[in-house]
């Protein structure tokens, strides 16, 4: 390098700039490219079979994929990357498209949606009626309830069957509410690409659409991708929003797109706390606490107006229902699932009888992180789009997909919110005792906010379950000794509390059908023993080949939340 050149810094790089680009700017959109191959595949397999002008058309992005690499590492101009980043969000999108068109059927959030979007224009109720007959003989997904029955009903917030009703005639199934949330997708990746700089826009192509997560959600008609959607004009550059005391009409239409986010699904509420408080942390510290907590209250006024204006006619048409139905996933009693703390008791241990103790823990480590982030919002700030879905760890319901699901949010407030922009926030500084130092007394906060939670963790993972269960007969299908028809059990209930437990059988993670009860109490009084006898939901089931699968049978009861499993062995040879 000749002495005194300088490499221009690619952040603030612009798409007209000569210079060469950054080394880092080159390696980002090269993994963007290769981002595009997972997945690609497969769609291709499945659309040479029966689509071949889809497969043809998946191959030109091959093409695209291979030459954009090929680019990325040899041209010499900002601009020329700035085009091969477009040029990768196009091959995005185009590849996005070509996954709907290929598997848009969905899942049972696609055919709930879809289902109360028919509702909706029939001028019919849209929450608190079941549609069992949405999930008989098509393969979807239930979601099982510790009261020994399925989750039937719409339990989203609105807005998701409004933005489907329209789409209806594409066909039935989840189709219309899959078509929905891959546009909603598309659009958000759009919005973000454009809204970061330029050098860091591939990231945005990268983490919306190159890994296949979010794609495969949309297609599976998860409403929360409509949600990120709405979110992305938050997230980025969020503590900028009303500076100076003022709005705008830039303000107003962040503050709306929170509003129809909340309007959209469940998952916003957790995390608008957290930027509401930012937002007068930093708002605070550069005006003062009375304009500060106006700004923030014309944010969410204008939010809450979006959100009830959306809302207005389910909560004049149906307002109980509605209420429940929106409430539903945080008063269903679904089983407890997922990759947090919960599998202690679900495949680590035989199971608990404290089970509501992992939703306490879950809020009050909902409550503890929000309380750290407003005394430490200097530090904390930067992870205001993470920190909420920390609680989720702790939840009865844990899965991955409430995490991974707003990462792009993660990735927004990485680059357009970082450190220094809250070097100058407010942060509540108590006056100490004599003698008592800062940081002992910081540590000292932290340790009791997270200790409340931390117990009741503990709490439900050392519960013990409550029924002690066993074999005691069989009942196989004549001539197939690996197909059982029905189980009798020998049911003791060691605690106190009369209990009505449901019975499964399963085989791997997850969740199968309950077994129906054919002979014997439904309640297990305290300290009382019964024999039940059981067949599976569908009248077989099939003990697996491999010796070494695992199968447990639980019971899960509702009130107390409890779980009580065992491991059993059932031979697939006669005797």
């Amino acid at each position: 390098m000749a002495p005194g050149r300088r490499t221009q810094s690619a952040v603030s790089a612009a798409p007209g700039d000569a210079g060469a680009p950054a080394h880092w700017h080159r390696v980002l959109t090269l993994l963007a490219d290769i981002g595009l191959f997972i997945g690609t595949r497969s769609i291709w397999t499945q659309a040479a079979t029966h689509h071949l002008v889809l497969a043809a058309l998946i191959s030109v992005c091959y093409v695209s994929i291979l030459v954009t690499g090929v680019l990325t590492l040899t041209v010499r101009r900002t601009r020329s990357l700035a085009r091969l980043d477009l040029l990768v969000l196009v091959t995005a999108v185009v590849l996005a498209v070509c996954g709907w068109a290929l598997n848009h059927g969905g899942g049972d959030e696609g055919a709930l949606t879809t289902q109360a979007a028919r509702e909706l224009v029939a001028g019919h109720a849209v929450y608190g009626h079941p549609w069992p007959w949405l999930f008989h003989g098509t393969g979807i997904a239930l979601t099982p309830t510790t009261s020994g029955g399925y989750d039937y009903t719409y339990g989203y917030p609105p807005l998701a069957p409004l933005l489907t009703a329209p789409l209806l005639w594409l066909g039935h199934q989840g189709a219309p509410a899959t078509a929905a949330c891959t546009g909603a997708l598309i659009a958000g990746t759009i919005a973000l690409w454009r809204l970061l700089p330029v050098p860091w826009r591939s990231a945005a192509t990268l983490s919306c659409l190159g890994f296949g997560l979010l794609t495969a959600y949309a297609r599976v008609g998860y409403p929360a991708v409509i949600a990120l959607a709405l979110l992305i004009p938050v997230a980025v550059r969020w503590p900028r929003i009303g500076r100076g005391g003022r709005l705008g009409a830039a303000g107003i239409a962040r503050a709306a797109c929170l509003g129809a986010a909340c309007a959209a699904q469940q998952l916003p509420w957790f995390i608008t706390p957290f930027l509401l408080a930012g937002i007068y942390a930093v708002r605070r510290g550069e005006l003062g606490g009375r304009a500060a907590a106006g700004v923030v209250l014309r944010v969410a006024g204008v939010a809450v107006t979006v959100w009830l204006l959306i809302n207005a006619y389910f909560i004049v048409s149906e307002p109980g229902r509605w209420l429940r139905g929106i409430a539903l996933p945080l008063i269903q009693g679904a089983v407890v699932h997922g990759q947090g703390l919960v599998d202690i008791s679900l495949y680590y241990t035989n199971g608990s009888d404290r089970l509501d103790w992992y939703s306490y823990a879950s809020l009050l480590l909902a409550a503890a992180l929000l309380a750290l982030f407003v005394l430490f919002v200097r530090r904390l700030g930067p992870a205001a789009t993470v920190l909420p879905w920390l609680a989720f760890f702790l939840a009865t319901r844990s899965q991955d997909g409430y995490y991974l699901l707003m990462t792009p949010l993660w990735l927004a407030a990485a680059v357009t919110a970082p450190l220094p922009e809250f070097e100058r926030a407010w942060q509540p500084r108590p006056a100490l005792p004599a003698g008592l130092r800062r940081r002992p007394a910081a540590a000292g906060a932290v340790v009791l906010l997270l200790v409340p939670a931390l117990v009741s963790a503990a709490l439900a993972a050392t519960g013990r379950p409550p029924l002690r269960m066993e074999i005691t007969s069989l009942r196989r299908a004549k001539h197939q000794a690996a197909v059982v028809r029905s189980m009798t059990l020998k049911v003791v209930n060691t605690g106190s509390v009369p209990l009505t437990p449901h019975y499964t059988l399963t085989t791997g993670q997850g969740m199968s059908m309950y077994w129906l009860l054919v002979r014997g109490p439904a309640t297990i009084p305290g300290h009382g023993t019964a024999s039940v006898e059981l067949r599976p939901a569908n009248g077989r089931f099939g003990i697996p080949a491999k010796p070494s699968t695992r199968i447990r049978l639980r019971a899960f009861t509702a009130d107390p939340q409890t779980l009580s499993s065992q491991d059993v062995r059932l031979r697939r040879a006669a005797g």
